[in-house]
């Protein structure tokens, strides 16, 4: 009657009314269930959380399979806190640190061989790890020899490194921060450091150990006035650079040849 057999969403004749056949007993609901020629409605499922995730579609033409596939690194012991690894992308913990030994080796060539022209971007990537270890070698060497000068070591390194920076600042135009001044006068106490490694095996107190302070604190001087100026642009006034510079590399020299501070120590005993 309400029926129209000419609309083709009602049912066929071939089918029974609404709830003419009850639900069978002890049978699992099915909302979808694929054919056995239908893949899943989620291709890609994830199945555990261990960071793997595939996923596989299929095309007419050539069912052709992609799968997509990252990797997390799995958590080790204790010891992987002190390596360098880490997760995909990420940098190397000595660049993260600004530890870069190609620029270290390139400034010390640039300290031993002085004559050869400085450029002027040498300083664009000022670090402290190269000062800091030929602080620390100098020091280290000059204790081997008898004479324990960390103190002094420091102080006339901040002490200087905080008037060099004062007066290239009141003599050039460019200016310069005090952490390049530092990387500078580090990098430049290299010749001063195989003075420290000489000590080690002959005094110093003497017309050779004279001689040879005299030309560390030359080449010293000449190596740092010529970065100084190389960055700020200031050839002309090389002679008024040097002489400052001079002074503080001459006050290092002095440690390497005498103990300062023995006789004190020794009066007091």
């Amino acid at each position: 009657m309400w029926q129209d057999s000419s609309n083709r969403y009602a049912p066929s004749s071939s089918h029974s009314p609404y709830y003419a056949h009850s639900p069978q007993q002890n049978v699992p609901l099915q909302f979808y269930a694929p054919g056995p020629d239908q893949g899943q409605y989620y291709p890609g499922s994830r199945s555990s959380l261990e960071g793997n995730m595939g996923t596989q579609t299929s095309m007419a033409s050539g069912n052709v399979a992609q799968s997509y596939g990252g990797n997390i690194q799995q958590p080790g012991g204790w010891w992987t806190a002190f390596g360098t690894g880490g997760f995909e992308g990420e940098p190397p913990l000595l660049e993260e640190l600004g530890i870069n030994f190609s620029h270290i080796r390139a400034k010390s060539m640039t300290v031993l061989n002085p004559l050869q022209d400085v450029d002027e971007r040498i300083m664009d990537d000022a670090d402290l790890a190269g000062p800091l270890l030929f602080f620390f070698l100098f020091g280290m060497l000059l204790l081997l020899s008898g004479k324990p000068q960390f103190g002094y070591i420091y102080g006339f390194g901040l002490l200087g490194s905080i008037s060099i920076y004062t007066l290239l600042n009141l003599m050039s135009d460019k200016g310069i921060d005090v952490y390049r001044v530092v990387s500078v006068l580090g990098y430049c106490l290299l010749p001063m450091v195989g003075v420290g490694a000489v000590s080690v095996i002959v005094t110093l107190d003497g017309l050779v150990g004279y001689l040879l302070s005299l030309f560390s604190i030359i080449w010293c001087t000449f190596s740092a006035s010529g970065i100084f100026v190389a960055v700020l642009r200031m050839s002309e006034q090389r002679l008024l650079v040097a002489y400052p510079v001079g002074l503080l590399y001459g006050c290092f020299a002095l440690l390497s040849v005498f103990n300062v501070g023995a006789g004190g120590s020794g009066s007091g005993r």
